[in-house]
């Protein structure tokens, strides 16, 4: 008996559940869809629009960041995807049937992340490509296209993919820390769009360089290395810090507060 009950609160079973519910609510594929469309929509607008370089700006040129532009749009989407996965559940109350099933919190927090994780990043990685290759095709003639072949342009589509997943993790440990939406959300907004932007104004890349948006456009989603700024594998890793403290500080107030 034993044996049974806590396999039915174990790891695996709090994953089937965490499924179930995300794809039973009404908001996850009308979000999913806003980040295609979004992202397809910018990514195409911006490289149809991107103009041969000089023959002076020729060395430099790098197209890949305007097609991977709509990745902005799609960390908002996902990054609200993420926190309420977690405040919905106490803004409805559902959240005491979820630790009566899961009485491990830490195993709660753990298999929500996963399935969002997973689902972000299937979609991130699937909705990257499918923006680079047909903001390419919209590109216009004479200008010269990026190639998944070209150096750093595969990887920084799949690093922008991923990115994408990163933001929906970040996203739940700032849900579960806050527990109400509106503040989560204000604080996610915070930290990927306003925080950036004052300090981008006020200390230029010495500082901004290390918040995630930033990290994303200068480090990440660009096929040639940008001076002044992190290069993308340390960017990377910077962005791993954030999903371990958001994660460990909200799975930390989950274990400790009452639901």
């Amino acid at each position: 008996m034993t044996r049974r009950t806590a396999g039915r609160h174990g790891f695996r079973q709090a994953v089937r559940m965490e499924w179930i519910k995300l794809r039973s609510l009404r908001s996850t594929p009308w979000m999913l869809l806003a980040t295609t469309v979004g992202m397809i929509v910018v990514g195409v607008a911006a490289m149809a629009n991107t103009k041969a370089p000089s023959p002076a700006a020729a060395a430099s040129f790098d197209p890949v960041n305007n097609a991977l532009a709509g990745v902005v749009i799609g960390q908002l989407v996902i990054g609200l995807m993420g926190v309420l996965a977690v405040t919905g559940e106490y803004s409805s109350g559902s959240i005491r049937s979820t630790l009566a099933a899961v009485p491990g919190r830490w195993t709660m927090l753990g298999a929500k992340s996963a399935v969002v994780g997973l689902v972000s990043l299937v979609v991130g990685e699937s909705v990257t490509f499918v923006t680079f290759f047909a903001g390419t095709a919209a590109m216009a003639p004479g200008v010269p296209q990026p190639s998944l072949g070209d150096a750093g342009v595969l990887r920084a589509v799949v690093l922008s993919g991923a990115y994408l997943a990163l933001v929906a993790l970040i996203g739940i440990g700032l849900g579960a820390a806050i527990r109400h939406s509106s503040a989560a959300i204000g604080a996610f907004v915070g930290l990927f769009f306003v925080l950036p932007l004052l300090l981008a104004g006020l200390t230029g890349p010495t500082v901004s360089k290390f918040l995630p948006t930033l990290i994303f456009s200068s480090s990440l989603g660009v096929s040639r290395e940008v001076s002044e700024v992190l290069t993308p594998w340390v960017g990377f890793a910077v962005l791993w810090l954030y999903v371990v403290a958001a994660l460990g500080v909200g799975g930390r107030l989950l274990a400790r507060r009452d639901a």
